[in-house]
């Protein structure tokens, strides 16, 4: 099934993804008129981010909502969040983007269970070079219809990162022994005080990473230990110091980020955890006896431990595939936008750091095509949701031709106090 071009019906701008940019994405374009559809690969909007929705954000609701999907509720009975409250994952979800996706400008145009795996140009790959824009884009949908196409006159990537994890291993590759490790996995935020609690209670779990995941699972754990006696953690860091995810602490205008930081330190001083430093995994070693033998080398020697279950919060990567066939332009390095990348470069800007940009730094050879969000930032861990409501406010004036908007882009973000990372869904 393709859609065919009409005079009378231009084609519409197909978002990808039904999170909080994608839905930012498709309220900006209702605003101005442009036929949209919206492809969420799970059941519902938000549906990663229920994936960890025991997590509670450091962002409070002032710079969680889109304003323009915030207009969109007010015309409902919505009822607004305490704007200084923090969020969990699951409040994010049923509290704002569930309402917004069932706002009547936006319900009709979301197609759930909808994943997309490729994107071109009809009738043409991305040898060709010469006349692709006479071409219109083509989306590939698998859903349980089957599998059918989509022609669009631009695309919004906004799917994000999650569930591409990075190796646990390090030189950005896999650990020897990490595909046949599996069991011992616990993902990057796994709920240790709910669903998985079980798995962790009178156990010995290594958390690996330096972001604000990390610091989360070591937190629920660091509680569980309280009352579950036989409980043992272990923190596994690539660098001789934790002091950058320590953060700024009463320094750091997002209060909730600041705790955060301060509470990991007072527990790794107290003997409730134990820091590894210099920890670079290259094996892991299923044992005999059930347990997992994680394995350090570098040049000044081996290190090791044995665990019961491992939770890596090593962050995330883009999956580019779907994009292979388009003419777009992305940093070697951080696999983001060749033009954000060094925008974004989380060894010198922090979550707060980051210039205000939009569709003119986020603009590809292949017109009328961007990746927005926490996609947008590829293997940089520092997005705010707040810049990825300004990116797609500028990327559809942009594709609406209104260039003046476009380019007036303009973003206040916290000062973080220190440079800081978020291996997780975002900061």
């Amino acid at each position: 099934m393709t859609a065919a071009p009409s005079p009378a019906r231009p084609l519409p701008v197909v978002v990808i993804g039904a999170g909080p940019i994608g839905l930012a994405a498709a309220a900006n374009l209702n605003k101005r008129g442009i036929d949209t559809i919206v492809l969420e690969a799970g059941e519902h909007a938000g549906d990663s981010i229920s994936q960890w929705g025991h997590v509670s954000l450091f962002s409070p609701w002032r710079y969680s909502i889109d304003p323009v999907g915030r207009e969109l509720l007010e015309k409902t009975n919505w009822v607004s969040p305490d704007p200084e409250a923090l969020p969990t994952g699951s409040e994010l979800v049923h509290d704002y983007l569930l309402p917004l996706a069932a706002a009547p400008e936006l319900a009709p145009l979301i197609r759930y269970n909808s994943r997309v795996i490729g994107t071109s140009r009809q009738g043409i790959d991305s040898a060709r070079t010469i006349g692709r824009e006479r071409h219109p884009l083509l989306v590939r949908v698998d859903s349980a219809d089957g599998v059918y196409d989509i022609l669009a006159s631009a695309i919004i990537d906004a799917s994000g990162t999650w569930g591409h994890d990075n190796p646990i291993g390090a030189s950005g590759l896999p650990a020897t022994g990490e595909a046949d490790s599996a069991a011992w996995l616990a993902g990057p935020l796994p709920d240790v005080l709910g669903t998985d609690r079980a798995r962790f209670v009178g156990k010995h779990t290594l958390v690996i990473g330096m972001g604000h995941s990390a610091a989360n699972t070591l937190l629920a754990l660091a509680e569980l230990r309280e009352s579950a006696p036989g409980t043992e953690i272990t923190w596994a860091i690539r660098g001789r110091s934790a002091r950058r995810l320590y953060g700024g602490g009463t320094a750091d205008e997002l209060p909730g980020r600041g705790a955060l930081g301060t509470r990991l330190k007072a527990a790794v001083e107290s003997g409730a955890i134990t820091l590894l430093t210099d920890f670079t995994i290259t094996e892991l070693a299923p044992q005999p006896d059930g347990r997992l033998r994680v394995i350090s080398s570098n040049p000044d020697g081996e290190q090791s431990v044995t665990v019961d279950a491992l939770a890596a919060a090593t962050g995330f990567r883009p999956d580019l595939s779907i994009l292979r066939e388009l003419h777009l332009s992305f940093d070697p390095v951080l696999e983001a936008p060749v033009a954000l990348a060094p925008l974004i470069d989380p060894n010198v800007h922090s979550c707060g750091t980051v210039e205000p940009h939009g569709a003119s730094v986020l603009a590809h050879p292949e017109k009328n095509v961007y990746v927005v969000g926490m996609k947008s930032y590829g293997r940089a861990p520092t997005f705010l949701m707040a810049t990825g409501y300004e990116q797609v406010r500028s990327v559809v004036a942009a594709i609406a031709g209104d260039t003046a908007s476009a380019g007036h882009v303009n973003l206040m973000l916290p000062e973080t106090g220190v440079c800081c990372s978020s291996s997780g869904g975002g900061c």
